[in-house]
């Protein structure tokens, strides 16, 4: 069987069913949303022109940290999710660059140490049991900090995002912030496949039962266009996922959806197989970026200055 096949073909059809939705543009509005967004494979508007990685450059300090076969071969395969803005998407079609935060960070960290990427799109919930295969060096996909991946995955963090939600606009069950999952009793939530979200629902989907409530139902999507249609479409009532992309997608009136708000911060990073030698170089690299303003001016480029840290950690315990 084909899986690769076939999974671009879904992602294809999912993206063209998400068209007629979303009327694509692009603008900044602050430190908080901008404007923009667009689904893989979906033709979309540019992305933000101003390039802040241009102007990095190597820092051979930084780079010697990294191991001297690494060094010699001068290439790093990143396994890379490419899902919605501001986060990691196609503005041009897949068969141009992606473009995003999680883009801009890489190719920055990438030039510090001197190195260049050979990037592979990878479903999200695909990269990081394959980093332990050592199909991929590291992943990026907004990957968030749990104690769960700490068991098996190194992380370098260069960002804190999140669990959030949001619903269709005008919706009336659920109208408020979540800040208790009991709230969504009832409900058909969806949100993607190996994700945090999913953990949490699935590890908390008793507490329905014990409030005394009907419990909620959730689905599973591959792709971040399925979900969306399928809340346009009244099949499930609420999302859960990233706190930015949540952000970023409700800026968009042809979206049509409401953010409920912030339900659980987590620290996000690049992500390694368990004990990876790239560990120390790509947070030094990182905190070089935070040091000289890329960092700072990357996140103004989507939007996502909120969810700056003040430094890189390796392995940081799980947000309670």
């Amino acid at each position: 069987m084909n899986l690769p096949g076939i999974r671009t073909r879904l992602r294809l059809a999912a993206a063209l069913t998400l068209l007629p939705l979303l009327t694509l543009t692009a603008c900044g509005s602050g430190d908080t949303d901008t404007a923009g967004t667009a689904a893989a494979g979906a033709a979309a508007s540019p992305a933000p022109t101003d390039d802040p990685v241009a102007a990095v450059r190597k820092v051979d300090s930084v780079a010697a940290l990294l191991p001297a076969d690494v060094r010699k071969a001068g290439t790093l395969r990143v396994g890379s999710s490419v899902g919605f803005p501001p986060g990691a998407y196609y503005p041009n079609g897949t068969d141009k660059a992606p473009a995003g935060q999680d883009i801009d960070l890489a190719d920055a960290v990438a030039k510090v140490l001197g190195v260049r990427l050979q990037r592979q799109d990878a479903s999200f919930e695909t990269i990081l049991p394959a980093l332990g295969s050592g199909k991929y060096d590291f992943g990026t996909g907004n990957f968030g900090v749990t104690t769960e991946r700490l068991k098996t995955i190194d992380f370098v963090t260069y960002i804190n995002d999140g669990q959030g939600f949001a619903v269709k606009r005008g919706n009336t069950a659920l109208s408020k912030k979540v800040t208790d999952l009991t709230q969504l009793c009832g409900l058909t939530i969806g949100t993607g496949a190996g994700t945090t979200f999913e953990a949490t629902l699935t590890a908390q989907k008793g507490v329905c039962a014990k409030a005394g409530k009907k419990p909620y139902d959730v689905k599973v999507y591959s792709e971040n266009a399925a979900t969306l249609t399928a809340l346009q479409q009244g099949r499930i009532d609420v999302i859960m996922s990233t706190i930015n992309g949540l952000r970023y997608q409700a800026a968009q009136p042809a979206s049509q959806t409401t953010f409920l708000g912030e339900f659980h911060r987590l620290d996000v990073g690049f992500a390694f197989k368990k004990s990876s030698p790239l560990t120390k170089a790509f947070q030094a690299a990182v905190n070089e970026l935070i040091k000289d303003g890329t960092y700072t001016r990357i996140l103004k480029k989507w939007g996502t200055s909120a969810s700056a840290i003040e430094t890189s950690r390796i392995n940081p315990p799980e947000h309670t």
